[in-house]
């Protein structure tokens, strides 16, 4: 797979029916390996491993219900009160970040009304925070890390 602008982590991967696939240490099983995944996986141990997200906060791959359609979002990481910290969008590195990933994310914080957005790629990352009141949001250069 091709090196993403994140550290070096170790995966495990295995094989089945000629299909590769990555361990998920989060939905605890192996999921194809398809390039979006590959991100996916990066943005977990990234979360974990660089800026201290606790494993039993984060979720992958799981439904929201935005206007009566059913979604799914990448990576969602939660408060110890149950609200959402941090929601990200993983795309193929293939594919470019364009105001469409944008666009997505910003719909699904419709639902979410995160803190924290990163849309990614695994070459380029975007951040930005929210601020309800004021009614903005702010680019950052990187999210911060899990503060107790």
């Amino acid at each position: 797979m091709l090196q993403l602008d994140f550290p070096n982590y170790s995966f495990r991967f295995k094989s089945n029916e000629n299909k590769p696939l990555i361990f998920d240490e989060i939905r605890k099983k192996f999921v194809v390996l398809t390039p979006e995944e590959w991100v996916r996986q990066h943005v977990v141990q990234y979360l974990i491993s660089e800026k201290n997200y606790p494993k039993s906060y984060i979720n992958v791959e799981k439904q929201l219900l935005l206007n009566g359609t059913k979604k799914r979002y990448d990576v969602v990481v939660f408060n110890s009160d149950g609200s959402i910290q941090l929601i990200v969008e993983c795309k193929a590195p293939s594919v470019r970040i364009t105001q469409d990933a944008f666009d997505q994310i910003a719909r699904y914080n419709l639902v979410t009304n995160a803190t924290y957005l990163m849309v990614t790629n695994g070459l380029q990352h975007f951040y930005c925070q929210l601020d309800y009141e004021e009614e903005r949001y702010q680019f950052l250069k990187k999210i911060p890390k899990f503060k107790t």
